[in-house]
């Protein structure tokens, strides 16, 4: 695969956790990074893919081939936390880049992943490598761009075997907020850009595992004012914002790991009967702390096109997925009902408890990027909490 002539040297690699060593053109920052290999069927929305935070620890194979064609900008970032900047730690690619063609665009990609520290090859085969994945799951990888072209392929390859992928790791702490703020952003509008809640009717919670601006935005677009906490955050501390919601967010990293400090808080607000809506992570720990279980998947789900049938109204939405982990729904109490089902699988995708005003989901109904099909599920929370209130006030 190496080329005795110094032009045809590849200026990057993607070294897999099985001795697979695959060459291509370095693009973006320069390094090297280790992460789980995972592929993304999006065809639009490549930027909000990669600042995603539950992308954290992962390296995203694009399998559209046109990958940067729109360029980049700024308001299409999903990361809240700037200091983590991205969740993703590499970029796999068909094609090289093309400059930018669109009216948005106010940077090229490639300088875009420089100014996040992202590592990218292009070049690469990704429909082969998608039916790796496919087949054999996600592997552990390398990816490293040296302009220059050398390589040490046998230390990249022990690196590759010796990281210890994403099950027992906690990768929360390194995307959540540091402190409290609220949100006020909405949607974004032709010629207005996003717009701002001014008369909130409600108060949510929101705990940032990783959380993504468009969810922010569509709570606060149901006519909330959202309080944004750390993942840390205590069930006291949480109680004493006088929250009439609370949301569990997306995040990265096995839920099993972080439900060791998340699950409790969780157990306790739902014990509270405070109404609760959870999304991804968020789901995975409502699960947990409700008694059930969640397992690793053999590909995982990420992409924007991913048909899920609900199960009370028998309509298929098409959601935007982004998942490595799964709830195992034969591990739930009687008390919680399996709500929605990936109709690629017959994976659980979404619950809702009996006896407590709570429900969660597995895919993402705030889109950005996909479909909006799922944009209900932030509505009927706001019902969920309006009826609460009614109650309580009766």
């Amino acid at each position: 695969m190496m080329q005795d002539n110094e032009a045809d040297k590849p200026t990057a690699l993607l070294v897999l956790s099985d001795g697979t060593v695959l060459a291509g053109v370095g693009l973006g920052a320069t390094g090297s990074r280790v992460g789980e290999v995972c592929f993304n069927t999006a065809m639009t929305g490549y930027q909000e893919i990669m600042t995603d935070p539950s992308y954290a620890g992962q390296i995203i194979t694009f399998t559209f081939p046109h990958i940067g064609n729109v360029g980049t900008n700024e308001e299409d970032i999903e990361a809240i936390n700037m200091a983590s900047a991205n969740g993703v730690r590499g970029v796999v690619l068909k094609a090289d880049i093309t400059g930018p063609a669109n009216w948005r665009a106010t940077r090229h990609l490639d300088q875009w992943l420089k100014s996040r520290n992202i590592v990218g090859i292009a070049g690469i085969d990704t429909r082969a490598l998608t039916a790796k994945i496919r087949d054999e799951g996600m592997p552990n990888g390398v990816i490293i761009h040296d302009p220059s072209g050398n390589f040490d392929i046998p230390a990249l390859k022990r690196e590759a075997q010796e990281w210890p992928g994403l099950v027992g790791m906690d990768l929360v702490p390194d995307v959540t907020s540091t402190q409290r703020f609220t949100w006020t952003e909405t949607d974004w509008t032709l010629g207005k850009g996003y717009g701002a809640q001014t008369a909130p009717v409600r108060h949510v919670v929101a705990i940032d595992y990783g959380i993504k601006r468009n969810i922010l935005r569509q709570l606060a677009r149901t006519g909330s004012r959202v309080t944004v906490v750390p993942a840390t955050t205590s069930a006291a501390d949480i109680l004493a914002l006088k929250p009439d919601g609370v949301f569990l967010s997306n995040g990265p990293g096995d839920p099993a790991e972080t439900g060791k400090y998340a699950v409790p808080v969780i157990k306790a607000l739902l014990d509270k009967k405070v109404p609760t809506f959870g999304i991804c992570l968020g789901h995975q720990m409502m699960a947990i702390a409700l008694g059930g279980r969640t397992m690793k998947m053999h590909q995982g789900h990420h992409g924007a096109n991913h048909p899920v049938k609900d199960h009370a109204t028998g309509k298929v939405e098409i959601t935007s997925m982004n998942h490595g982990f799964a709830v195992d729904p034969t591990s739930l109490p009687k008390t919680v009902v399996e709500t929605h089902v990936s109709l690629f699988d017959g994976s659980n995708a979404g619950i809702s408890v009996s006896d407590r005003p709570a429900f969660s989901v597995q895919y993402h109904p705030e889109a950005s990027p996909g479909p909006q099909d799922s944009h209900y599920l932030f509505d009927r929370f706001a019902t969920l909490i309006d009826t609460a209130k009614a109650g309580a006030k009766a």
